[in-house]
């Protein structure tokens, strides 16, 4: 396995992000693994994670994006932590921007805090993980709602590489067909797979991933 890979793995197994059991996807699925990035707690742990997604955008987009957008709520300090380290790490300040679950009514108003994008603006999108592209589905017509913008690219923690609405057709190849949007993942769940076989303390999860990976996912 690269060794970026297997670093964020164990990285995200050490702050409890990367978690084994039954879980319940915002899709309905039921799951033996699960990845929550609100589990990520301290300065230390929120500055690594945006690290590997700046290394990720530097190394797929460099700097050809306009600006970058952060869905409430788990984008939100993931969008401003990369925004950051972008910044002092590659010399790419870019803007930034999240929504509100709820419209303002006072104030600046609106649902959208931080940059306000302009026609034609090529907007990237950050985010934790893509089951079921129900996320994304919510996300495209806020983005499209605020100005005519191109969305080209989402990066996320972990692809889950599940079929979305199509059972012949994963999540990711659904939102490509849909939005024209390529999905960057820092992981797979072919890589956390594999790195459990490397570990006996987690045998007992194996069988219960490989069969849920049968019935979901596409490779």
């Amino acid at each position: 396995m690269d060794a970026s890979k297997l670093e964020f793995i164990e990285f995200m197994l050490s702050a409890d992000v990367l978690r084994f059991g039954e879980f319940i996807t915002k899709s309905g699925r039921k799951t033996p693994y699960f990845v929550n990035t609100g589990n990520y707690r301290t300065g230390k742990q929120i500055a690594t994670l945006s690290k590997f997604y700046s290394k990720l955008i530097k190394n797929t987009c460099g700097c050809e994006f306009d600006a970058m957008f952060g869905p409430a709520y788990k984008g939100i300090p993931l969008v401003a932590a990369t925004a950051a380290n972008l910044a002092n790490e590659y010399n790419m300040d870019k803007p930034y921007f999240f929504n509100r679950k709820e419209k303002k009514d006072h104030g600046e108003g609106g649902n959208l805090v931080g940059y306000m994008p302009k026609d034609g603006d090529r907007v990237i999108i950050i985010e934790d993980v893509i089951t079921a592209g129900t996320a994304i589905r919510e996300t495209m017509p806020i983005l499209k709602s605020a100005a005519d913008v191109k969305v080209n690219d989402m990066f996320i923690s972990v692809n889950r590489c599940e079929v979305g609405n199509n059972p012949e057709k994963t999540a990711v190849m659904e939102v490509k067909e849909e939005f024209g949007l390529n999905v960057h993942a820092i992981i797979t769940v072919m890589d956390i797979f594999d790195y459990l076989k490397t570990k006996k303390e987690y045998s007992d999860v194996l069988g219960r991933m490989e069969e849920y990976m049968k019935k979901y996912c596409i490779f």
